[in-house]
């Protein structure tokens, strides 16, 4: 924050190089406090003014105080001479913060260098199966309170910081190191997102989180021989699985389809017997409701009926009174065969 004796101070530097300047030329004197005067319009007209970029807020201090509320892009005027402070505050830009690694620009190739050594500190992590991982992370955010974010705390990136890895430790310590390498890591960075925007809300820091990502989960390269044996024994265990349920999947379907088959027919032919017993039952119950009405000529109907039958099922069939005498020896020959 700007003193409020900064401008004194200004002046009396401002008046003892005033009067050396006036013993060096003595007829300096005559029109020095005009153009003193002249040199401080000058000064305040050019100082009065400053701009604020489209991705910034300006917070402005008046004698060190803050006042009002945070001023948009644009020009905008204050009072000059130290009278009123201005901070410059990039609100709309997406910051971030690097955990487990850094990510150096070199400006000459305009290219960036990645380091991830002597920040074990950061990354190791013990798990809730009380393994240890090695999880590099992003944590992106925004400033969404400039006053909260400057007067607030004295080092709101420590803050940023300490928070993003107590929370990251604590959600990975409810982990088991298998969940953290392979399929937990999406629900891991939504809930340490979530956690963190709660606790810097609680300590009203003026932060957005926007996204936190996990860049690369490994063991430690200590471990790394035998975790790379499990996961392969793994591997191997999830191979012949697969092609357990392969085999499984093609013979019982064909087994469940052969049943069904087999059910299906057995139960038509079920259906069939017994559709065709109700058809006797049913023509025979009309039959007796006719013998009962008239038995002798029902009894010879049903027997020319029976008769009609058997001989169209017979072929060259002759029949023959048994009281003729003298049949012909081919009649004989045709009743033989």
């Amino acid at each position: 924050m700007s003193d409020p004796n900064d401008f004194q101070e200004e002046m009396k530097k401002f008046k003892k190089q005033f009067e050396g300047v006036n013993k060096q030329f003595p007829g300096f004197g005559k029109f020095g406090g005009v153009f003193v005067i002249l040199i401080l319009i000058l000064i305040g007209t050019f100082s009065s003014f400053y701009t604020v970029e489209p991705d910034e807020e300006a917070v402005v201090l008046k004698f060190g105080k803050y006042t009002g509320s945070p001023k948009p892009p644009g020009l905008h005027f204050k009072v000059p001479f130290g009278v009123d402070r201005v901070i410059k505050v990039q609100t709309k830009r997406v910051l971030q913060e690097e955990f487990g690694f850094r990510t150096n620009t070199i400006s000459r190739r305009s290219s960036t260098s990645y380091s991830a050594r002597n920040y074990d500190l950061e990354s190791l992590m013990l798990t809730g199966d009380l393994n240890v991982a090695d999880v590099e992370w992003v944590v992106q955010y925004q400033i969404s309170d400039p006053y909260n974010f400057l007067f607030r705390t004295s080092s709101p990136i420590v803050n940023i910081r300490d928070v993003a890895e107590s929370i990251m430790r604590r959600v990975v310590g409810d982990r088991t190191v298998t969940e953290i390498l392979t399929t937990g890591r999406k629900e891991i960075a939504g809930l340490a997102k979530e956690l963190m925007q709660q606790v810097l809300n609680k300590y009203e820091l003026g932060i957005n989180v926007v996204t936190v990502k996990l860049q690369d989960v490994n063991p430690p390269d200590m471990v790394k021989p035998s975790f790379n044996e499990v996961n392969e024994a793994k591997q191997e265990q999830e191979k012949a699985i697969n092609q357990a349920e392969k085999v499984y999947n093609q013979i019982i379907p064909e087994a469940k389809g052969k049943a069904e088959k087999l059910i299906t027919e057995a139960e038509g032919y079920a259906l069939e017997l017994v559709n065709k017993a109700k058809g006797d039952a049913s023509r025979f119950a009309l039959e007796f409701k006719e013998y009962s009405r008239a038995p002798q000529i029902t009894r010879k109907r049903l027997y020319l009926e029976a008769m009609e039958e058997i001989i169209k099922s017979q072929e060259n069939l002759v029949i023959i009174d048994s009281e003729v005498k003298g049949m012909l020896p081919i009649f004989l020959n045709q009743i033989t065969k």
